[in-house]
């Protein structure tokens, strides 16, 4: 049995080198499409509209600047862009919360914020995928639009 054991443990740690040098590659892909298809899925209710960097309407009045989130969703078997589209609309949920929480309709002048490195695009967020994890990190201000 202790055979068995040692044997275990040594395979486990071979395993290893490989985990720490886990796949981290960046993607910048379409915002718009994933904020379409969380709105037509139910997951967005649409009393919250969400402006990348570069679009803010000119009579944005901001309730609240500089809200952060954080999401990361598993990559396992799915396509990076599938992972990134999932772990996008979670942090849109959180971010329609947050605003509805404030009393604003709207978060304005996002930008993709991983590992708080700002990344600004008016058509585009970053993701980060993995073979285990996908994650995206948004950062931006709540506001009322008209």
């Amino acid at each position: 049995m202790k055979t068995t054991a040692w044997i275990g443990t040594a395979l486990a740690l071979l395993v290893l080198p490989g985990i720490s040098q886990a796949r981290d590659t960046t993607h910048y892909l379409p915002f718009d499409a994933v904020v379409a298809e969380a709105t037509q899925a139910g997951r967005l209710d649409g009393s919250v509209k969400f402006y990348l960097a570069g679009k803010t309407p000119k009579h944005a009045k901001v309730v609240r600047s500089g809200v952060t989130t954080s999401k990361k969703t598993n990559a396992f078997n799915k396509t990076d862009e599938g992972a990134c589209s999932w772990a996008l609309q979670s942090a849109l949920i959180a971010m329609q919360q947050a605003a509805k929480a404030a009393g604003a309709n709207a978060v304005v002048n996002i930008a993709s914020n991983y590992k708080h490195v700002e990344y600004k695009d008016s058509q585009k967020y970053e993701c980060h995928a993995g073979a285990i994890m996908a994650g995206v990190a948004l950062k931006g201000d709540l506001a009322t639009v008209k």
